[in-house]
């Protein structure tokens, strides 16, 4: 076994940024809050608690986090139907697991939304776990949702990389001590991607698939 292929979802394999960025903004605004929606942007990512807090700050009304969040998932929940995944993300996993890696996918999100983001991807036959919101206590930036990752693939964490589009993923897999590969399809700069810890940045999951060999998933991935 090559070891394990760990996946963020929105903004990696599915084209949803903006998506929540919409969305938050109408959830904040709903709240009486007005946040601009490129504060809003390289928020995406973090789990609703932490993006609120990072948006609003410590010193905001906390009573109000339950009901912007439960806005978000409203709003956002009426894309389910038509949530895009980016062109080749499905090939890409099936190539990863057709070469022996475990593909992982480990995410904010969950329930509804995650069947949602799985069936835009369509390749479920080949997603071994997922590590979601539910199953830890600390989302992204923290380590947690990645270690949780390669404990369901039963790997160590030189033997998996982790594959996301925000500084977010970039920091989590830096602390989990995983390989960490960038991809620019969310609308993060490169150069912030790698200054969170990115090893190898990538357009998209078809570049990446493109140049699979040359990657941190290649013959040699060490």
């Amino acid at each position: 076994m090559a070891g394990a292929a760990i996946f963020d979802v929105d903004g990696t394999l599915t084209d949803t940024n903006h998506l929540h960025v919409v969305a938050w903004w109408e959830a904040f605004r709903q709240a009486g809050h007005t946040v601009p929606m490129p504060d809003i942007h390289r928020a995406v990512g973090l789990g609703s608690g932490d993006l609120i807090e990072r948006l609003l700050g410590a010193d905001r009304d906390p009573g109000q986090d339950e009901a912007i969040s439960s806005a978000h998932t409203v709003l956002y929940g009426t894309y389910f139907d038509r949530i895009p995944a980016f062109r080749r993300a499905g090939d890409l996993l099936r190539t990863l697991a057709g070469r022996d890696w475990q593909v992982v996918l480990a995410t904010s999100a969950s329930g509804a939304e995650l069947a949602a983001l799985r069936r835009a991807v369509d390749a479920d036959e080949v997603i071994r776990a997922t590590a979601s919101s539910d199953d830890v206590e600390r989302g992204k930036p923290s380590a947690e949702p990645v270690e949780l990752a390669c404990r369901l693939a039963g790997v160590t964490p030189d033997q998996a990389v982790f594959v996301g589009d925000t500084v977010w993923d970039m920091e989590a897999a830096t602390r989990a001590g995983v390989g960490a590969v960038a991809l620019l399809s969310g609308g993060i700069p490169r150069a912030d991607l790698e200054r969170a810890g990115a090893d190898a940045v990538y357009r998209d999951v078809a570049d990446l698939l493109d140049h699979l060999d040359d990657s941190p998933f290649g013959p040699d991935p060490g």
